[in-house]
């Protein structure tokens, strides 16, 4: 067994001493897999049994050896520092109105967990719900709340660890007391108040150990009677022949229709509903259209409204009557136009929020669709809220940019005014700071938006330390918000850029469309495109570059640094996605087939992901950038394995002086529901690594 030593010589500035990383040895147990007559050698397998003891013994050295590297960073303290101190204030969200209450969440600055507030009327606030105690650090979180339609009950969700399952707990809201037991193992799910006497969740069978399944596992939608035990609860849908990864439901508001969406391995999903009142055990069918996406968003009586991209890849609002569900039937609301929008209702209006080159626009309309107005909204950036209740006389609305912290309104819907709700005091002078929004041409001439946001005195020398940001999957667009660790970044004199690439939904369906299954290069093209605009533009260099992305983000990351390793000088994939191979092979991971395809589907499919996978493109004596892996040891999204065997290869393979770490963080998932102490540990060490490697040795 060859033992892989790299000796490291980095020149520690403040003591003018140099550190030698002796990497742990990574046994090799070669297994080989067949894809259409190609044999591929999978050398780390062994590192999917998370749960294994020899894994566990494998992640406490690589940990032991990355903290004995992050600890002895100058930097670090000061960068921990100002991490703490401008976190360090009051946040809020933007309140909703549930029975008597009025909802909101709080943070006092350092909390680990944001606390559920209500007020009644003019009375003072009270805490409701205090997730700080739910354990001593942090760990468990609250993942959401769900009221009855009366707001007399609440089923909440907590996480432990991060995982994505969920355990469910029931309140009575009044006097907060606990009715019934937890329910357990629900993973995926919201939750659907049926009346007050139960709700409808939806979970998958769990696993054992670890999170490995074969991509048939099926969800399933449940129905839990109150004060019954879990055992007893009935399955509603999804334990038929045709098996479905994803099925969520809704209960209309007048507690008259069940609505069920179901989906497999496409970007589209089938739409059922149940007439609770006169046919409780049929279900019907609204839409089998798999290839497009439809989800009712409210009821009026006998009339369901439908928010669709069938014959409108960019959304469009319809509504038809429950007489009448055959999509041949279905009138326009709000007709489609060339910007994508997202769509919320309160008060009797709704709310079409336009993506328009990744910047908000929003409409409001009445439910025939008649254009009431175009909000007004504060600036140039994101804006999010407009629901709530029919019969409310005010919505909140929030807004924010990268360099304007989120500042919550008051919306009066009848004359479109809006007032200053709650502003943050924050140690951050937004005044100093701007955001260009900027056009490049991506490897085949694709325009691709990109907004670039620092301090205003930034001089355009080719050296400045640049975070370049990016995602590019799954719909999901990537729009302006503020971030109080992207905040330190740009404090620290630091470059903040995000391109809107495709794979996104910034364009609707046909910019997704291009940047998944076999097009999937795009993405990656125009990230690499991305990165060479800076760089000719001087913002950066090379030298001063950082790629940065989660999740599917991270295999972003990945992938370009394979392909292009000397376009930066630091990568920082996190939670990535980056065996292309096997990934379906993991119980979450079956369910991103319709943006990757698989490689048991086709010859080619195999052979196109082949061609990216991070896992499968480390190249011998090759000299890759400084590169520092994060993962948690509950992720059970995007399992850690991934990330095991990318460092494993990495470690492997990789020459030169540039080190190659992997931080796994203990009882932490995909990044929701981490402790904020936790938080600021790792961009403390993610910023200290950066800047490090950048060789910078002072921060302002």
């Amino acid at each position: 067994m060859k033992k892989h030593l790299l000796l490291i010589a980095v020149l520690f500035y403040s003591c003018d001493t140099y550190v030698d990383i002796n990497y742990p040895v990574t046994e090799k147990k070669i297994i080989e897999d067949t894809y259409f007559g190609t044999i591929i050698e999978d050398p780390y397998r062994w590192l999917e049994d998370d749960l294994s003891n020899e894994t566990m013994e494998w992640v406490n050295r690589q940990n032991n050896v990355t903290f004995s590297y992050l600890n002895s960073i100058p930097l670090k303290n000061k960068i921990k520092n100002k991490l703490t101190n401008i976190w360090n204030y009051e946040k809020q969200t933007s309140p909703y109105f549930r029975g008597d209450y009025m909802y909101y969440y709080k943070n006092d600055g350092l909390q680990n967990q944001y606390v559920v507030y209500r007020k009644k009327g003019d009375s003072n606030e009270e805490v409701f719900l205090d997730p700080n105690l739910f354990s001593d650090d942090g760990t468990v979180s609250l993942t959401g709340l769900y009221f009855s339609k009366d707001g007399s009950l609440l089923t909440y969700l907590i996480s432990e660890g991060g995982s994505d399952w969920r355990k469910a707990i029931v309140m009575d809201v009044k006097t907060k007391e606990i009715i019934g037991d937890t329910l357990n193992n629900i993973k995926f799910s919201g939750i659907s108040w049926k009346g007050n006497n139960g709700f409808y969740y939806s979970s998958y069978d769990k696993p054992e150990g670890s999170e490995l399944s074969d991509y048939t596992d099926r969800h399933k939608l449940y129905y839990h009677e109150l004060n019954k035990s879990q055992k007893s609860d009935k399955v509603i849908f999804g334990d038929s022949k045709e098996k479905y990864r994803y099925v969520y439901s809704d209960v209309s508001d007048d507690n008259r229709y069940l609505f069920i969406t179901a989906s497999n391995l496409t970007d589209g999903n089938k739409l059922f509903m149940v007439d609770l009142k006169n046919k409780p055990n049929e279900i019907q069918v609204i839409s089998d259209d798999e290839t497009t996406d439809s989800n009712v968003i409210e009821t009026e009586g006998e009339t369901i409204y439908i928010f669709t991209n069938f014959n409108a890849p960019n959304k469009r609002l319809v509504k038809t009557s429950i007489d009448r569900l055959n999509r041949k039937f279905w009138e326009d609301v709000i007709p489609e136009t060339e910007n994508v929008f997202s769509l919320s209702n309160g008060s009797g209006y709704f709310f079409a929020e336009y993506l328009v080159d990744a910047v908000s626009e929003v409409y409001q309309f009445d439910y025939n669709g008649k254009l009431i107005r175009k909000v007004d909204l504060p600036g140039i950036g994101s804006s999010s809220g407009f629901y709530g209740e029919k019969n409310q006389k005010e919505l909140y609305f929030s807004f924010s940019n990268y360099y304007t912290p989120g500042n919550i309104y008051s919306y009066n819907p009848v004359n479109g005014k809006y007032n200053l709700y709650w502003k943050p005091e924050i140690d951050f002078t937004s005044e100093e700071y701007v955001s260009k929004q900027i056009f490049y041409e991506s490897k085949d001439g694709t325009r691709v938006p990109m907004t670039i946001t620092h301090k205003k005195d930034l001089v355009l020398n080719g050296k400045n330390p640049t975070i370049l940001y990016g995602y590019g999957g799954f719909n999901i667009s990537r729009t302006p918000g503020f971030s109080v660790t992207n905040a330190v970044w740009m404090d620290m004199g630091g470059i903040y850029a995000v391109p809107n690439i495709r794979g996104g939904g910034e364009y609707g369906k046909k910019w997704h469309n291009s940047g998944t299954k076999l097009n999937k290069q795009n993405v990656f093209d125009d990230f690499i495109a991305a990165a060479e605009y800076l760089i000719s533009e001087r913002y950066t260099s090379s030298d001063y570059l950082a790629l940065r992305g989660g999740s599917n983000g991270g295999l972003l990351v990945g992938a370009v640094m394979t392909q292009r390793p000397d376009l930066m000088k630091v990568a920082l994939p996190a939670v990535g996605v980056l065996d292309m191979l096997r990934y379906h092979k993991f119980t979450s991971g079956a369910g991103w087939a319709f943006d990757y395809g698989t490689s048991d589907e086709s010859e080619e499919m195999f052979k196109y992901l082949l061609d990216y996978s991070p896992v499968h493109n480390v190249k011998e004596n090759v000299q890759y950038p400084a590169t520092l892996i994060t993962t948690g040891d509950h992720d059970d999204r995007v399992v850690p394995a991934h990330s095991f065997k990318f460092a494993a290869h990495l470690q492997e393979k990789n020459i030169g002086k540039n080190p190659v770490l992997i931080r796994v963080e203990k009882d932490a998932g995909h990044g929701s529901g981490t402790p904020l102490s936790k938080v600021i540990d790792q961009y403390s060490d993610i910023f200290g690594f950066t800047l490090f490697n950048m060789g910078v040795k002072n921060v302002r």
